[in-house]
């Protein structure tokens, strides 16, 4: 478990923040100035707290007699920028702090053939796979990632989110991974803590926070929604769809997503799920779930979020007060959602 308590003044900014996370991937998220880069840096030992308390699990980093410098604290660090040496081929920038599990890590990021190369011939997501491989190879306790694929287009971030998700599976290893994307956030993550004007104004496993409708303020209209994990039951070549279950029901999404028996994460968007009372007949979406309304949250304008229920996975709408006045919608009520599916986007899809 990671344990932070930390208050930081910069000026006129004042850093705030206390959460406890278990063991796993830990987002921290918020929009710029939230005081995430800030946070992470405190973790790390490059910013000393004004008070407070940080521990991994039994190992105090900093409280208010003693704080460990940066080398001694045992812990990974990826940033935007790769932070390699230039001057240095692949195979010694990621010797250069270690050597702990070479041919394991090598093999993990797929760095075999970009050894003996030079940094000036890699791609952004190239240099990236070689910063997480070096921080790997020190033997950290913990990996701190600082939005390491801001810097990177879309085809690059597909590139690397795989390894990233394989690194989260395989090693096990407790991760802060700073981020003001979603996509990336829902995939990785287990637990999230949403950061604003340097305070945490929601924490918790990641499904139940999305989900929330009180989080729609907080995420973003565009950012909320829910994150629902499911197996690939099939895939129909003539559609070009693949078939997925969960316990709410079946959904289909497009192209190949997977292999057959294998589990999935899916972000569904809060603003792309429809509601209706009844099942509705000749309509082009494909997935109608029966759901039942857990909560309503209006919105400052002309929205309102609905909290709803599918099996025993939490999903999130958000429609018109207009709506769900017409529609006379309340809390317990049984109604169906209705998911486009080609409303998710292929980044929002993950093992």
């Amino acid at each position: 478990m990671i344990s932070v308590n930390v208050q930081k003044q910069l000026g006129d900014f004042r850093l705030d923040v206390e959460f406890d996370a278990p063991r796993g991937v830990t987002a921290i998220f918020g929009r710029s100035g939230s005081g995430k880069t800030t946070l992470i840096n405190a973790i790390a030992g490059l910013v000393t707290p004004d008070s407070g308390r940080i521990s991994l699990s039994d190992r105090v980093l900093f409280d208010s007699s003693r704080s460990l410098p940066p080398r001694s604290r045992k812990l990974g660090l990826v940033f935007q920028d790769a932070r390699l040496f230039p001057h240095l081929t692949v195979a010694r920038n990621l010797t250069f702090g270690g050597r702990h599990d070479h041919d394991r890590i090598v093999d993990l990021l797929g760095l075999g053939p970009l050894l003996a190369r030079k940094l000036a011939d890699l791609s952004g997501g190239e240099k990236q796979r070689v910063a997480l491989g070096r921080a790997l190879m020190s033997n950290p306790d913990m990996l701190l990632l600082d939005e390491p694929l801001a810097a990177l287009d879309a085809p690059r971030k597909a590139e690397i989110l795989p390894y990233l998700e394989q690194l989260r599976d395989d090693f096990g290893m407790p991760v802060i991974y700073v981020s003001h994307a979603m996509s990336e956030v829902a995939r990785l993550a287990n637990y999230l803590v949403v950061l604003d004007a340097g305070k945490v104004v929601r924490a918790g496993p990641l499904a139940q926070v999305l989900s929330h409708p009180a989080s729609v303020p907080l995420l973003g209209v565009r950012d909320a929604g829910a994150v629902i994990t499911a197996t690939v039951a099939g895939y129909d070549a003539d559609d070009y769809l693949t078939r997925l279950t969960f316990d709410g029901g079946q959904i289909s999404l497009p192209g190949h997503v997977g292999r057959v028996g294998q589990w999935v994460r899916v972000r569904i968007p809060a603003q792309d799920v429809i509601l209706a009372s009844q099942i509705p007949a000749q309509i082009s979406a494909r997935n109608i779930l029966p759901v039942t309304i857990t909560a309503i949250e209006d919105g400052r304008g002309p929205g309102v979020a609905i909290g709803l229920m599918a099996g025993q996975t939490p999903l999130l709408a958000r429609i018109t007060k207009a709506s769900m006045r017409d529609m006379k919608l309340a809390v317990g009520a049984e109604i169906f959602a209705i998911i486009k599916a080609t409303a998710v986007a292929p980044e929002d899809v993950g093992r």
